[in-house]
């Protein structure tokens, strides 16, 4: 039997903190559905379509069976039409274990067949945010630290681009 697991997200942009948990969540399942999706409460720098291009870029060369699906619905709705058994999450500090623990035990009642699984990004990954890369980004900051070359081209473009916009 084939083990699946969910890897939900906005990936706006996708960082290496979730890159580091991509390479470590496909190393315990057959095959890994990262799920990209739109949070109502967040206003996207990319759209869709340009996250999800994004993360099947960056996920090219990640060992194991990685599919990008984009995803509108629940989360546990969306694991269940993908066959997954498992949803993955990366925690970075406190603040991200009490709202994942949360979210946890709702989606355990919605669908007790899935389970959520937690991993601690690397040490040097911890405060990464893709939030915080794009603030940075707006002022003019070096986000090469946070994200992969292709992806700081991609947020420095657009950052460009919503500059000239705006003038």
């Amino acid at each position: 039997m084939t083990r699946i697991g969910v890897y939900p997200g906005t990936f706006d942009p996708v960082t290496l903190g979730h890159m580091d948990i991509i390479r470590r969540g496909a190393k315990l399942v057959d095959r890994l559905v990262i799920g990209v999706t739109t949070n109502p409460s967040k206003s996207p720098m990319f759209t869709l379509d340009e996250r999800m291009e994004m993360v099947r870029r960056e996920v090219a060369d990640v060992a194991g069976e990685i599919h990008v699906v984009a995803f509108d619905s629940l989360l546990m709705d969306f694991a269940e039409r993908e066959g997954a058994k498992v949803i993955v999450r990366g925690l970075r500090a406190v603040a991200d274990f009490e709202y994942e623990y949360q979210m946890a035990g709702m989606n355990q009642q919605i669908n007790p067949r899935v389970e959520t699984v937690f991993l601690m990004a690397d040490v040097a990954l911890q405060p990464i945010a893709s939030r915080l890369v794009k603030e940075i980004a707006m002022y003019g900051g070096n986000i090469a630290k946070f994200v992969t070359p292709a992806v700081r081209e991609d947020v420095v473009a657009r950052v460009e681009a919503i500059g000239r916009k705006g003038r």
